[in-house]
C-alpha cells in the first residue's frame, strides 16, 4: 500500500484524510479494510524515508492541516514501481503453513481444508455481493473481478488439496 499511496501523492499533494478518501473511492469495496490509522502510519514512514515532504497549512477555524507532497526521490520510486512488471512470487499464507504442519501429523489436513473452504466461500460471497452493489466505476469493478477470480482459484486449489489427502490419507505430505 505504501507505493500506491506514494503514487497518489506524486499525482497530487493532499492531507491524510483526503488521501484516505481518494483511496477509498478508487478501490471501491476493496478499500473498505483500509483505515485512516494505516494511512497516517504509512505517511510517517514515507516522510522518514524522505519520499514525501510535509507542509503545515494553517486554518482559522480548525486545527492546522499537514499536506503531503512527493519529493523527487518519491517521484523516482513511483516511476520505478510502475515500470517493474515482475510479479513477486506468492508467499506462503498462514493457511499454507498450517497445512504443512497438519501434513506432519499435528492436525487433520482434510478438516483444515474443509474449514478453509467455508471461509473462502464466505469471502467469495462477500465479493460477489459487493460487485453487485458497487457503482459503475470501472476501476473498483475490475479490482473486484480480480478478487473474485483469485478466490475462485483458491477454491480450485483447495479441491486439489482435498483430493490429494483423500487419495493418499495419512501418508500424504503437502501436495
Amino acid at each position: 500500500m505504501l507505493d500506491v499511496m506514494l503514487a497518489f501523492l506524486a499525482k497530487e499533494p493532499c492531507h491524510g484524510y483526503e488521501l484516505w478518501t481518494r483511496l477509498q473511492r478508487s478501490l471501491g469495496p476493496l478499500g473498505d479494510t483500509l483505515n485512516t490509522g494505516q494511512v497516517y502510519m504509512t505517511l510517517r514512514r514515507l516522510e522518514r524515508a524522505e519520499l514525501v515532504e510535509v507542509e503545515r497549512v494553517e486554518r482559522e477555524a480548525a486545527l492546522d492541516r499537514k499536506v503531503y507532497t512527493a519529493t523527487a526521490k518519491g517521484h523516482a520510486r513511483v516511476q520505478e514501481w510502475l515500470s517493474n512488471h515482475n510479479w513477486d512470487r506468492q508467499t506462503a499464507t498462514e493457511f499454507h503453513l498450517k497445512l504443512v504442519v497438519a501434513a506432519g501429523g499435528l492436525a487433520d489436513p482434510v478438516r483444515l481444508i474443509e474449514l478453509q473452504r467455508v471461509e473462502v466461500i464466505r469471502r467469495l460471497g462477500d465479493a460477489q455481493r459487493a460487485q453487485l452493489a458497487s457503482s459503475t466505476e470501472p476501476t473498483p469493478a475490475v479490482l473486484l473481478e480480480g478478487a473474485i477470480l483469485r478466490l475462485q482459484a483458491d477454491l480450485e486449489w483447495l479441491d486439489v488439496c482435498l483430493r490429494h489427502w483423500e487419495r493418499h490419507g495419512d501418508e500424504a505430505g503437502p501436495p
